[in-house]
């Protein structure tokens, strides 16, 4: 017997619940599927949210040929197939375009994603990914650049509410059974907006009853307390491999930033509670130290360069401490961006003005030739002088004033200023004398 989640898969759009700001009426995805003009796109969203179901509605609705593939059991050869198999029909019987969908097409490499690049720039195929991951991140740009992202949202309680009163009503094998649902809070907090993992629970919770209650003529009865013992688990809603574990990042790292340090350290709680990689969480640490904090504090990356060393050799449970240690300590932290600042200054600088000739008197001059040309000439070494600085030039001509690093106001920035200050005015007055 198929599992209630496929049982109940919607087959149109009036029987798809949720994602109206797609699919309900005047949205952009069912003007799409109104008009019969559909382009290729990718669907990104968390677990269970009917981004494999709306595939199959817009393939049914439309009448197309339907292919689909899943990127953890396909790879190039597979696509490769499809692909010239959608091109014979398109060439012999000038069928409809057919669409392509691809679950989970994240897992995809670049040379897999490279190998779908042509026959969706030329129309051979419609192409319908699904993930689970920011396509930003995961999808390479050239495939990225011809697919619209439509963004799938979590379940609300309505929704999930609606799609449990529907399994109980309509589903054959459900009605076969006296079924109350008395208490929907557990129900819904362990689903976590998602549609598969809510009919799971009913069915699970339903399966594990069936036999006593048909033997005494009970009613099966789901409520909170009946939910957690058959699940018996812990709903931490995190999804390691969704986006939540970005979602959950973001906060964490803004948290830190903010100087909040009770949000960061809830935040961090989250993701140790779910098990995530203790490294990524300290290579994030490492960039926010250098990132959100920098120069006004230096030691704070010393502080999560050793956080990261400490959870590299220990692990779960115990990375959990020198983790927590890192997060106050960058929380409560003065903040400073200006290096962040500083290189992204001079990065656009680079890419606006090319590469621009060093001037001699940097550059090195090992051959005699070199010498000749004038490599090295008046050069003045540092060393050499006062306080180990002297006035001259580094930059190239054409920017010879520029200004990437501003000290900001905190107190070891606005020391490092003066210092500057002092150096460059006591030169002043040394070539004045």
């Amino acid at each position: 017997m198929l599992p209630l989640a496929e049982r109940l898969r919607p087959r149109t759009l009036d029987e798809y619940i949720g994602q109206k700001h797609l699919v309900g009426e005047g949205a952009i995805l069912r003007r799409m599927i109104e008009s019969g003009n559909i382009s290729s796109f990718i669907l990104w969203g968390p677990p269970g949210v009917g981004k494999t179901t709306l595939a199959k509605i817009i393939a049914n609705t439309l009448e197309r040929p339907f292919y689909t593939l899943s990127a953890v059991t396909s790879g190039v050869k597979e696509v490769r197939e499809v692909i010239d198999k959608a091109r014979h029909n398109n060439g012999l019987f000038a069928a409809p375009t057919p669409i392509l969908f691809i679950d989970e097409i994240h897992r995809f490499s670049k040379s897999q994603q490279d190998s779908l690049l042509g026959a969706v720039e030329n129309g051979t195929i419609i192409l319908i990914g699904a993930t689970t991951e920011n396509p930003s991140f995961e999808v390479i740009t050239p495939l990225l650049s011809r697919c619209q992202v439509y963004v799938l949202k979590s379940m609300n309680r309505d929704e999930l509410l609606e799609l449990a009163q529907r399994a109980l009503t309509t589903d054959i094998e459900l009605r076969k059974h006296h079924i109350e649902l008395r208490e929907t809070d557990n129900l819904l907090r362990y689903s976590g907006g998602d549609a598969r993992k809510l009919l799971n629970i009913i069915e699970l919770v339903v399966t594990q009853q069936t036999a006593e209650a048909n033997e005494k003529g009970d009613t099966i009865v789901i409520d909170n307390n009946t939910v957690a013992q058959k699940l018996q688990q812990n709903p931490v809603a995190y999804d390691k491999d969704g986006e939540m574990h970005y979602d959950i990042i973001s906060a964490f790292i803004k948290s830190v930033r903010g100087s909040d340090p009770q949000a960061a350290l809830y935040w961090l709680a989250r993701m140790v509670a779910a098990g995530e990689d203790p490294k990524f969480i300290a290579r994030r640490l490492v960039i926010s130290a250098a990132e959100d904090i920098g120069l006004a504090n230096p030691n704070a990356l010393l502080i999560a360069n050793a956080a990261f060393d400490v959870v590299n050799k220990i692990g779960w449970p115990e990375g959990r401490i020198p983790l927590a240690e890192a997060t106050v300590y960058l929380a409560t932290s003065q903040k400073s961006n200006s290096a962040y600042l500083g290189i992204d200054a001079a990065l656009a600088e680079v890419n606006n003005s090319g590469n621009l000739p060093v001037p001699l008197h940097l550059r090195n001059a090992p051959t005699a030739l070199m010498k000749e040309l004038g490599y090295g000439d008046d050069y003045k070494y540092a060393h050499d002088y006062k306080n180990h600085f002297v006035r001259q030039q580094y930059l190239p001509d054409e920017i010879r004033d520029k200004k990437f690093w501003e000290p900001q106001g905190n107190p070891a920035e606005q020391r490092t200023a003066e210092w500057m200050r002092h150096l460059w005015e006591e030169n002043d007055n040394d070539k004045d004398s």
